[in-house]
């Protein structure tokens, strides 16, 4: 009390009784000079509980605290619990903590500790102290999630699918958006009509918008030409390619971040053409790889003969068909069917097109000599059980992975030819030595994919005399060990006539269809001999009963799945 009377005596002096604004700023220093007085017997107690409790004391008024150190405990978090971090040097932290004997305050420096492979010293503070500490969080700058994509929520979806209900409404709405709204309703209706592709096409008059929805483009909608370069460049911006270059060919990838949390990764490519750049964008939407191997629409000898050749713990099995059939989603249901926490999977892939929990995945690079043949080298030496490259496309890739057949891995990849029957002459023209192949290959599957009927508008449909006649020549040539019986005289078969549930094409969603060559001891002697041809392993397929590709669509078909006119286009029957 001596201090404070002193004080009033020092401050009372000179004073004019009449000074009403004197009186005003001695009183306010007054109130000023006892807070000072107050916080300091405040932090003496501090100082002394800390000893007490066997805690160091800090007071952090004017100490310099820096944005790294602040960082590491979310303001939420201090406030919470009235705990700050005070310094960080790398190798050490110091924490402060109204109360450090409290165990929340322990594991807040455990994880501190753990996550920054520090050393962690914990404090005593005052409340006053931590006051002030944390008052600096709000002079910290504010940090912004950089996303590189597009951010489409549940709202703009929703907003979307109510203005454009069919296909046909996509044309009026993008006439009325800005480059940077167009690129977002593209994307949306990609997604709402279940588009693999987008195609944006520059043309003499205007810009084609075009989607491919289940294997087949359909005109969307046009743009006003003198848009495009804005579109094109936003476009590019998002996906990571350089603006100014416009007479070569680029690659580029950008992510759709959807509301509910999914997102969907978009390939880019453009090209130069005689009218300006067009830009072709496939969107890989991580369900679609959601396969299981019995929803794949394998039936019958075709399914078991598969089924038991995938569990063989060694072999390979090949798929083929052109661009577009199928070929990958039919390798990662294999792979989704055998992949567990017994068994390492590799895969070998030019792109990666789709993440696989559980599964090592790895991108060729030919501008670093990363090629199939050197990185399936590097795969065999991570000791896996099963391999997946991408594609075999020349003879040393093809050496390679047959010698991984044949000394115990399981060997799953794909090679562009028509059918199964064409896959061993295919190899065999690489170079491939016939004794080598004989044994390794397990089995070969040929498929291609045709257009589901819509559900909500299937009707029967009559086919014309000589369409029928050759479908009745066709499945009258299956096996009894075919496991199928078909009364070739009352056969029904199907069409949608089109509702808006399909948007009047009749035809929704795709299903594969599919032939499965098993290996016997009559092609593995054909193959021996080193003179194979592509009809000598057709007809010995028939004869051991495997179901030809155009006669499981018939019987999809027949079972109204679809449409004999979609099989005639892909496969021969």
């Amino acid at each position: 009390m001596a201090d404070i009377a002193s004080l009033e005596d020092l401050l009372g002096k000179g004073k004019r009784k009449d000074d009403k604004s004197t009186d005003l700023t001695t009183q306010e220093k007054f109130s000023r000079r006892m807070e000072e007085i107050r916080i300091k017997q405040k932090e003496a107690e501090t100082k002394a509980k800390a000893a007490v409790a066997g805690f160091e004391h800090i007071d952090l008024v004017g100490f310099p605290i820096s944005p790294e150190a602040l960082t590491l405990i979310p303001k939420a978090q201090a406030e919470k619990e009235k705990v700050v971090s005070f310094l960080f040097t790398g190798s050490e932290v110091r924490i402060g903590a109204v109360d450090p004997g409290r165990e929340e305050i322990k594991e807040i420096a455990y994880q501190i500790g753990e996550r920054s492979h520090a050393r962690v010293g914990v404090y005593m503070i005052s409340e006053h102290s931590f006051e002030n500490a944390l008052k600096i969080y709000d002079k910290l700058p504010e940090i912004r999630t950089i996303v590189k994509g597009i951010q489409i929520t549940d709202a703009d979806l929703a907003g979307f699918r109510s203005q454009m209900p069919t296909l046909q409404d996509l044309n009026g709405l993008v006439q009325k958006v800005n480059a940077t709204d167009f690129v977002a309703l593209a994307v949306a209706a990609g997604l709402q009509f279940g588009s693999s592709d987008i195609h944006i096409e520059a043309e003499e008059k205007d810009v084609r918008v075009r989607l491919r929805i289940d294997g087949v483009l359909n005109t969307a909608a046009s743009v006003r030409k003198d848009q495009w370069p804005r579109i094109v460049n936003r476009f590019k911006l998002i996906s990571g390619l350089k603006i100014n270059i416009t007479t070569v060919p680029q690659d580029g990838r950008f992510t759709i971040f959807l509301g509910d949390g999914e997102q969907v990764d978009v390939r880019v490519s453009t090209i130069p053409t005689a009218y300006g750049e067009s830009i072709v964008m496939r969107l890989l939407k991580s369900t679609s790889i959601g396969l299981g191997f019995e929803d794949m629409g394998l039936r019958g000898k075709a399914y078991d003969d598969l089924k038991r050749e995938v569990e063989r713990p060694n072999g390979m099995i090949v798929t083929t068909g052109p661009t577009g059939s199928g070929k990958t989603t039919t390798l990662y249901a294999i792979l989704n069917k055998l992949n567990d926490s017994e068994t390492k999977i590799i895969t070998l892939e030019d792109p990666i097109e789709y993440k696989m929990a559980g599964i090592s995945q790895s991108q060729i690079d030919a501008s670093k000599d990363y090629t199939f043949a050197k990185g399936l080298k590097s795969i065999l030496r991570q000791d896996p059980d099963i391999v997946m490259v991408g594609e075999i496309r020349e003879l040393e890739t093809a050496e390679v992975a047959i010698q991984a057949a044949l000394t115990g891995h399981l060997m799953v990849s794909t090679i562009h030819t028509n059918s199964a029957a064409g896959a061993i002459p295919r190899f065999l023209s690489m170079g491939v030595k016939p004794f080598l192949l004989a044994p390794a290959l397990n089995a070969i599957i040929g498929q291609r994919l045709v257009r589901r009927i819509c559900e909500n508008c299937r009707v029967e449909d009559r086919l014309d005399d000589a369409t029928y006649a050759r479908v009745r020549n066709s499945l009258s040539k299956l096996k009894p060990d075919s496991g199928y019986r078909v009364d070739l005289d009352n056969m029904k078969f199907w069409k949608g006539q089109g509702c808006e549930k399909c948007h009047g094409i009749g035809l929704k969603g795709r299903v594969g269809i599919y032939e499965v060559v098993a290996m016997t001891p009559a092609i593995e002697n054909l193959i021996l001999s080193g003179q194979v041809s592509e009809y000598q392993m057709e007809d010995i397929a028939r004869e051991q009963g495997t179901i030809m590709m155009g006669q499981d669509g018939l019987l999809k078909a027949l079972d109204g799945l679809t449409t004999v006119e979609e099989v005639l286009k892909v496969a021969e029957v």
